[in-house]
């Protein structure tokens, strides 16, 4: 006998929730997007009528969860409003007594009758609240099934059909950014009005997690009811996610649950895996950084599960900027949290990433103040102005073209370094109207403390070509800081001493990066402006340009920085008939002074015109414009080195020695380095004639 071709297999005519459910499985184990559209169709509007006696909607709930991770678009919105209203139901009001036992139907079965018993807990008490998946009885009714199923199902449906934002992602939601904003806004109002089937699911399924994780504090009777706790506390504080995600009224709400629970399991070893959905839960809301308790308690939270972001591949360490959010919106009552757990986020990975961080954290509150301003505008006010015309306001730049790719990085939610702008610099002077904002003021005090840490915790594991990339970046970024000057120039302080930090422990860099630093020291606005950075690189300049740090070091090389600090410094102390004297700080023409000698010492041909210069200063500090400039104190600290380090150079082999000592390698070395002035002292000392004698 041939098979016959014209056999078609339909699901349209049939009634039976049984049969429904077998050929329901044959059609979709084809996965064809029509057929899958027609079992969904049909299993959708058998559940929506009332079901005869015997039948049960029980065998079409699994049949419904193939068909949405097949094929989710094949039901309509109203479809989904019929299934979220059962739902609901099915997961609120199962019933709270045991099934009755099936009767055998034999010749001496008892014709009565028992009672059927209440569900009970699995510490064995009688439950006194509604039944859930970790409700006990011997036998279950069909509604209790149902129940069961729903639970098992959840998850998926909300994600599906839970929330319209989820359905429609936003092509320009780069790293997350405006999905927080609208879910900063509550969607439903509770009191006193009839929630539509969506919400009125959330609500049901909320409180049946609520339930779950109440009802995971009881000690089962059972091992393998312990086991099932376990997987159910993880799927309540994953469904619970979902659901604010979708509804942020709900995060305080569920904020309360998980911090009691956290309390609770923290400790508990066999618990080691619900800690994770837990420190997913925080790091999906931190949209809600201004509100000041939640963000205590998920920083508090972080700080106390480090563990899991030491892992440089979790999602956990990939979140690390949506971290900074909070601290950007409460920092002085965080910081100190902060200062804790900073170590943990750091390695050779987000070194970069997290110093860039630090520097635009001020930059940061600005833009949060503007997104949480944004987020509650009319909808007609979130067009975003005439793309072709520059905005006139932040709130209008949030979202114009020029800016917003620019706000979408500065608020991502993960670690994205290959997404940064070319530049943020139009970002920051954009911002710059809300420098004198308090918050904003707050969190720029905060910075100096944590890149102190920061180059503290780097230094114990970075390598050579990660604090060249450091020092590289610090010259970059002096010239790209938020626009507020006590914050500048206290960065400008940090960033000063841990370059010679890092130039210490890398001295070879100051041959390796010769171009970048030459371009840097050349600039006499960078001894003006950022005096402190300024002076240490020249600093470092001659104290490691030198053939004991680096065999590289080329003459040539000692000569071109040389050549670029000696005209840097003659700009600054040239004494101009009709101009003013560029003012700089004392220190920093001492500090130059000191090098240019350095450099000299190691190549002396240049010693006759350090020698010339030096003899000059003199006349420079005597000069009306210097003295109406510069303390009497600080001319005289001046003169004195000048004359020093003169004397030096005119014994050029003891020159050589005292500005060349090999690297300090032990204690003794150390003290003899850190004596150098002491020793210029004594020179001066030998050289100059005494009082009443007679010059020789």
């Amino acid at each position: 006998m041939s098979p016959c071709n014209d056999l078609i297999l339909s699901c349209d005519e049939i009634q039976d929730t049984k049969l429904l459910s077998l050929v329901s499985s044959v059609l979709l184990a084809q996965e064809n997007k029509g057929e899958v559209a027609a079992v969904g169709q049909r299993v959708v509007k058998v559940l929506e009528r009332r079901l005869p006696e015997g039948q049960s909607a029980r065998f079409l709930l699994p049949v419904l969860a193939n068909v949405i991770s097949l094929s989710p678009e094949s039901l309509t919105e109203e479809q989904t409003n019929v299934v979220s209203k059962k739902l609901a139901d099915w997961l609120r009001y199962a019933s709270i007594q045991q099934g009755m036992a099936q009767s055998s139907g034999g010749f001496f079965s008892s014709p009565r009758t028992k009672q059927p018993a209440p569900i009970t807990e699995v510490d064995g008490t009688v439950a006194t609240d509604f039944f859930t998946v970790l409700s006990v009885a011997q036998h279950y009714t069909q509604d209790q099934w149902l129940n069961v199923q729903t639970f098992s199902m959840l998850r998926n449906w909300l994600l599906c059909y839970g929330g319209k934002e989820l359905n429609t992602p936003n092509p320009d939601d780069r790293a997350g950014m405006d999905r927080s904003v609208t879910s900063m806004v509550p969607t439903t109002a509770r009191a006193g009005q009839l929630l539509p089937p969506r919400e009125r699911l959330r609500d049901k399924a909320f409180e049946y997690c609520q339930r779950l994780i109440e009802q995971s504090n009881r000690r089962p009777l059972k091992k393998d009811d312990g086991d099932l706790q376990k997987a159910c506390l993880i799927e309540a504080v994953t469904i619970m996610d979902i659901i604010c995600k979708q509804d942020s009224s709900y995060v305080c709400r569920a904020v309360s649950f998980l911090k009691i629970l956290h309390s609770r399991i923290c400790g508990d070893a066999t618990y080691a895996r619900a800690l994770l959905p837990i420190a997913l839960f925080f790091l999906n809301h931190t949209q809600l950084f201004h509100n000041p308790s939640l963000a205590f308690e998920f920083v508090q939270f972080c700080k106390d599960n480090s563990q899991l972001f030491t892992d440089s591949s979790s999602i956990f360490r990939q979140s690390f900027p949506n971290l900074f959010k909070f601290l950007a919106w409460n920092s002085p009552p965080l910081i100190s949290e902060f200062v804790d757990f900073l170590p943990f986020l750091l390695d050779a990975g987000t070194t970069i990433e997290i110093f860039h961080l630090l520097l635009d954290l001020p930059c940061l509150t600005a833009a949060l103040d503007i997104q949480l301003r944004a987020a509650v505008l009319p909808a007609s006010e979130k067009a975003g102005g005439d793309p072709a015309g520059k905005p006139a306001t932040c709130l209008e730049a949030f979202r114009h073209p020029l800016y917003k790719s620019m706000f979408q990085y500065l608020l991502r939610t993960k670690s994205a370094p290959q997404d940064a702008p070319e530049s943020l610099v139009p970002l920051r002077q954009l911002l710059g109207s809300l420098a004198g904002s308090p918050r904003v003021v707050q969190c720029a005090e905060t910075v100096p403390v944590l890149l102190e840490l920061f180059f503290r915790v780097v230094a114990e594991f970075a390598d050579g070509s990660l604090i060249n990339q450091l020092v590289v970046l610090l010259l970059q970024r002096s010239d790209q800081l938020y626009e507020l000057p006590a914050f500048k120039e206290d960065v400008y302080r940090v960033l000063g001493s841990q370059l010679a930090v890092l130039c210490r422990l890398r001295p070879a860099l100051v041959v390796e990066l010769s171009t970048e630093i030459l371009e840097f020291s050349g600039a006499v606005s960078n001894i003006q402006s950022k005096e402190a950075i300024f002076t240490h690189m020249a600093w470092a300049i001659g104290e490691y340009l030198s053939v004991l740090y680096d065999k590289r070091c080329t003459v040539e090389q000692i000569t071109r920085f040389f050549e670029t600090l000696e005209a840097v410094l003659f700009e600054i102390t040239q004494l101009r008939p009709q101009a003013s004297t560029p003012s700089c700080a004392p220190r920093a023409i001492s500090v130059l002074m000191a090098t240019l000698t350095k450099l000299a010492a190691r190549s002396q041909d240049l010693i006759p015109r350090v020698s010339m210069f030096l003899s000059k200063m003199t006349t420079f500090v005597q000069s009306p414009a210097v003295t109406s400039v510069y303390s009497e104190e600080d001319l005289e600290e001046i003169l004195i080195r000048a004359t020093e380090l003169m004397n030096l150079l005119k014994m050029p082999s003891v020159a050589q020695f005292v500005f060349t000592p090999p690297p300090a390698s032990t204690r003794f070395q150390r003290e003899v380095n850190d004596s150098l002035p002491l020793a210029l002292r004594m020179v001066t000392q030998f050289l100059e004639p005494a009082a009443g004698s007679m010059p020789m």
